[in-house]
């Protein structure tokens, strides 16, 4: 009898965010995550644990659009209250908005889960610049 050997998963998928630059204008967008699916209490802490330490904690996360599962109002993330909040506004569909207090507030592109990687790396690309 012979045995495969099946390639090792990654025990921790890799993070899909994308920051633009620090310094400069003040932005729109500032960056572009690519969530591996809608349900915000699974995607939620890879996120904040992948962001910069200079943003500091984040407290308050907002969800805009109606892809996103029911959440609870508050979630525990890496022993912090993180609050949770879902709207509906036409103005910006598929973003979250990221609140530390004292430090800032940053908005970032969501691109679908389901979206295709061909189609994903230009949305990734624009929302910060052109940026890597």
């Amino acid at each position: 009898m012979t045995t495969a050997l099946q390639p090792r998963l990654p025990s921790h998928p890799v993070l899909r965010l994308r920051l633009a630059p620090l310094g400069g204008l003040p932005r729109p967008i500032d960056g572009a995550w690519w969530p591996r699916s809608y349900d915000l209490l699974a995607e939620l802490p890879p996120l904040l644990a992948g962001l910069p330490p200079a943003w500091g904690h984040i407290n308050s996360v907002t969800v805009n659009g109606a892809e996103w599962s029911a959440t609870p109002g508050r979630m525990l993330v890496s022993n912090q209250v993180v609050r949770l909040r879902r709207i509906l506004a036409a103005s910006a569909p598929h973003t979250v908005v990221l609140l530390a207090p004292g430090r800032g507030r940053w908005d970032l592109l969501v691109v679908p889960p389901n979206t295709t990687e061909e189609a994903a790396e230009p949305l990734l690309a624009s929302a910060t610049g052109g940026h890597v």
